[in-house]
């Protein structure tokens, strides 16, 4: 691999020539520039990122904290947080929080350590004291999917209200009235969003939300299936329970299925976070989908914004619901097999003599 000093053997210039031509300094004279330019490019020379990195006190690393990296969610929101930031030349190092307050901070401790240029979280608590010490400490840093209220950093996220306003409409027109939630952390904002989102849709239809069809999840599978586990043994169970996230919905499938039950004939199941997977149950999930490509994208783009010294506003997407047969939505039609194509007789041959 060739050094900074062959490039300028090559060129005929000083190695200090050659640093200052990578690093776009206006003294150089256009020969020169030109010569070190043709020796880099004919010798393939790659500068050093680390001793760069030290002259310009930049890593062209990012940061990311997801709160749960086996969370189908989380998974492609990172890869699309990857994919956007190679795009614009930075690499970056992911922390699984893992739903744990504890593991977010030694995550973020650690990555500043590391001298990133920049850090995405999805908090996991409303104010770890450890972010907001960075925040005031001036490192670029945006919100994803959820935030701490009352920080002055962007945040990146998607807007379900009108989406779940959807959802219950859908459901009343199914004939539905007895509608429960299984609720994300109280301590997240979008867990306590999409509860509050699910209670005012159902007042819009005259519909109440009484305590006991409010359940307490985490986020987590196993919290899913414990929470429908006490839906199912209320003296009144609900007709849909509705799971603020998709992990917490596999549980609530798995726990009607463990009694012998049957979705949607037994309970029906509408989820927030669509999922590659719902569309393989039996039946297919009715969801709520994110935008989490864009979502990601964005997210990265507002960073970098902050690294380079631009001022980046906040950004809302808009989900949407997915229906499929979850609900006791009605089977689509079948689609007749086109007729077969009708033969004209062939022509009768007349033979000459």
């Amino acid at each position: 691999m060739a050094s900074i000093k062959d490039v300028a053997a090559a060129a005929g210039v000083s190695v200090a020539t050659v640093s200052r031509v990578l690093n776009a300094h206006p003294s150089v004279s256009a020969d020169a520039r030109a010569r070190v330019l043709a020796a880099v490019e004919a010798l393939d020379y790659r500068p050093n990122a680390v001793a760069r990195s030290l002259r310009t006190d930049q890593t062209h690393t990012l940061g990311l904290v997801i709160s749960d990296v086996l969370n189908p969610y989380f998974t492609e929101l990172a890869r699309a947080v990857e994919e956007e930031a190679r795009a614009l030349g930075y690499s970056v190092i992911i922390g699984n929080a893992d739903e744990r307050p504890d593991l977010q901070d030694h995550h973020v401790r650690n990555l500043l350590d590391r001298r990133i240029d920049g850090l995405l979280v999805s908090p996991t608590d409303g104010g770890s004291p450890l972010m907001l010490d960075a925040v005031r400490a001036g490192t670029p840093m945006v919100f994803v999917d959820r935030w701490i209220p009352g920080v002055d950093v962007p945040v990146v996220r998607s807007d379900g209200s009108a989406a779940v306003r959807d959802l219950v409409a859908h459901l009343c027109r199914l004939g539905h009235r007895r509608l429960a939630i299984i609720a994300g952390p109280a301590a997240t904002t979008t867990g306590s969003e999409r509860v509050e989102a699910f209670r005012a849709a159902l007042a819009e239809h005259g519909i109440p939300l009484p305590n006991v069809y409010i359940g307490q999840g985490d986020f987590q599978a196993a919290s899913g299936r414990r929470v429908t586990e006490g839906f199912l043994d209320l003296p009144e169970p609900p007709e849909v329970v509705f799971a603020a996230d998709n992990l917490m919905a596999l549980g609530a499938l798995d726990a009607v299925r463990a009694r012998g039950l049957r979705v949607p004939d037994d309970l029906a199941l509408a989820a927030f976070d669509d999922i590659p997977w719902f569309v393989h149950t039996d039946p297919p999930v009715t969801a709520i989908a994110q935008p989490t490509g864009e979502l990601g994208r964005a997210a990265v783009r507002a960073l970098v914004d902050r690294i380079e010294g631009r001022v980046p506003a906040s950004v809302t997407l808009a989900a949407r619901l997915v229906v499929r047969r979850s609900c006791g939505e009605p089977a689509p039609e079948p689609v007749p097999a086109p007729a077969a194509p009708t033969q004209s007789p062939s022509p009768v041959q007349r033979s000459t003599s």
